[in-house]
C-alpha cells in the first residue's frame, strides 16, 4: 500500500527538480544557485504570461493576449533550449531581454501606462535581476534600457491613449491591482526562494568548514582571517597507525584501499566524537587525536586513554568486514604544544612541539595491537588504568625512555596487589 505524501512536501521536491534542469556537475555553489534562481523565475514568468493572456482574452483584449502568449511560448522555448544545450549565457541574455521589453509592448497595445494598470512595471524586474545575474557593472546597461523605454512611453502615452479603445474605470483598477500585486508577489517569492538557498548553501559551507576546523578557530578565522598560534600547557596526542599496511595495500585495488581506509576512519571520528577529542589529521594510514585543545578540559588524558581502547575493537571490525587481518599501533603522550592554522589555501589545524614527536615515537616503536604510552601518562592514570611495564627502549632521537602498555581500566581495589604486579611485570623490548 503506497504512503501519500503531503502536497507541501512535494512542492518544494518539484521546484528543487526544476531548479537543477540547467545545472552542470562543474558548477560551483553561487552558480547552482544563480541558474536555479533564473530557471524558477523564467517557470513563474512563463505561468504568469498565460495568466494574463487568458484574462486580457476573456476581456476580448485579442491583440492584448497576444502579446503575454508570446512572451510565454518564447520563454518556455529558450527554457528548454536551455535543459538541453546548458547555454547559460544565452538563457540569461533572452529572458532579462523578454522580460524588458514586452511589458511595454503590452502597455501600448492596451492604450497606455493608465489603461494597462502600469503594466510597465514587470519591466522594472530586468534590472533587479539583471544586478543578481549579470552583476552590478553590466546591471547598468539594463537600468538604461528600462529609463529609455520609459520615457519613450511617456513621450507616447497621450497619443496611443487617444487611439486606444475604450477601457472602463473598473478594468482599469483590476489591472492596476493585478500588476502591483503580481509584481510584488514574484519578487517576494524570488528573494524568499533565493535566500533560503543561500542559506542552505551557507550551512553546507559551515559544516565543511566545521569538519576542517575546530568551531572556536573557525570562529576566530571568519572575524580574523590572520593566522592562529596558541600555546597549551597541557594536553594529549595519540598517534595511530595501521601495521604493515603499505604492504598490504599493494595487493587490492585503489578503490578497495579507499574504502577501507574510509570505513576505518569513520570508525575512529565516531570515537574522537563520543569522547569530545579533536581530531587533528590524517597521513596516509596514520591517524592523530588530539585532548585538551582548543577548549582545555582536566581530564584530556582519560578521556584519551579511553578512545585508545576503543579503538582495537574498531578495527577489529574493520577487519572483519574487509576479510582482512590488520593491526593497530597506538602511541600516546602528554605535555604541551602550540597549535595553530597554517596556509592560506588547503589550511589546516594542526599542532608542534616536543610532545606530538614524542607521541609519534611511542606509536612508531610500539607493538602491534598494543596501546604503548610514556611515563607521564602512566604517572597520570596508574591509579585507575592497569599497564604494563615495557622497560626502556630506545628511541630515536629521544634516547632511552620507560615506556608502558595501557591494558585498560583498574580492576577493583580487592586486586590491587595483582594489578601492582602486572604493572611491574616487564614486557621484552622489541629493537626500535
Amino acid at each position: 500500500m503506497s504512503t501519500l505524501v503531503p502536497p507541501t512536501n512535494r512542492i518544494p521536491d518539484r521546484i528543487a527538480r526544476l531548479a537543477a534542469v540547467g545545472v552542470l556537475p562543474s558548477d560551483g555553489d553561487d552558480t547552482r544557485l544563480l541558474k536555479g534562481t533564473l530557471t524558477v523565475a523564467a517557470a513563474m514568468f512563463v505561468l504568469v504570461g498565460f495568466i494574463w493572456a487568458g484574462m486580457y482574452a476573456l476581456l476580448g483584449l485579442y491583440t492584448a493576449a497576444a502579446v503575454p502568449f508570446t512572451y510565454s511560448v518564447i520563454s518556455l522555448a529558450v527554457v528548454i533550449q536551455f535543459v538541453f544545450t546548458k547555454r547559460y549565457a544565452i538563457f540569461r541574455f533572452s529572458q532579462l531581454f523578454l522580460l524588458l521589453l514586452l511589458p511595454f509592448i503590452l502597455q501600448w497595445s492596451l492604450g497606455g501606462l493608465v489603461n494597462s494598470g502600469a503594466v510597465m512595471l514587470w519591466s522594472f524586474m530586468a534590472p533587479v535581476g539583471a544586478l543578481l545575474f549579470v552583476g552590478t557593472r553590466n546591471a547598468v546597461a539594463w537600468l538604461v534600457g528600462f529609463l529609455a523605454l520609459s520615457a519613450l512611453s511617456g513621450l507616447l502615452d497621450g497619443r496611443i491613449a487617444r487611439e486606444a479603445g475604450t477601457i472602463t474605470a473598473g478594468i482599469r483598477t483590476l489591472f492596476f491591482v493585478l500588476n502591483i500585486t503580481g509584481v510584488c508577489t514574484i519578487v517576494y517569492l524570488l528573494t524568499r526562494y533565493f535566500t533560503r538557498e543561500r542559506e542552505l548553501a551557507q550551512e553546507r559551507s559551515e559544516r565543511l568548514l566545521l569538519n576542517v576546523l575546530p568551531p572556536p578557530i573557525a570562529q576566530r578565522l571568519k572575524h580574523n582571517p590572520s593566522s592562529i598560534a596558541d600555546a597549551f600547557a597541557d594536553v594529549t596526542v595519540l598517534f595511530a597507525d595501521v601495521v604493515d599496511f603499505t604492504k598490504f595495500s599493494a595487493g587490492i585495488a585503489p578503490q578497495q584501499l579507499v574504502a577501507l581506509l574510509n570505513d576505518i576512519f569513520t570508525e575512529f571520528d565516531a570515537l574522537a566524537e563520543r569522547y569530545g577529542l579533536e581530531k587533528i589529521k590524517t597521513v596516509g594510514d596514520a591517524y592523530m587525536v588530539v585532548g585538551g585543545l582548543p577548549t582545555p578540559r582536566a581530564d584530556h588524558v582519560e578521556a584519551v586513554a579511553e578512545m585508545a581502547l576503543q579503538m582495537a575493537p574498531a578495527m577489529e571490525r574493520c577487519s572483519s568486514r574487509a576479510g582482512a587481518p590488520l593491526q593497530l599501533r597506538i602511541g600516546i603522550h602528554t605535555g604541551p604544544v602550540v597549535a595553530g592554522v597554517i596556509g592560506r589555501k588547503k589550511f589546516i589545524y594542526d599542532l608542534w612541539g616536543d610532545t606530538v614527536n614524542t607521541a609519534s615515537r611511542m606509536e612508531s616503536h610500539g607493538l602491534p595491537g598494543r596501546i604503548q604510552v610514556t611515563e607521564d601518562v602512566y604517572i597520570r592514570l596508574k591509579d585507575r588504568y592497569a599497564f604494563e611495564a615495557r622497560g626502556s627502549i630506545e628511541v630515536k632521537s629521544k634516547g632511552r625512555m620507560p615506556v608502558y602498555l595501557l591494558l585498560g581500566r583498574a580492576a577493583p581495589a580487592a586486586d590491587s596487589g595483582r594489578r601492582a604486579a602486572v604493572v611491574a611485570q616487564p614486557v621484552d623490548p622489541e629493537p626500535a
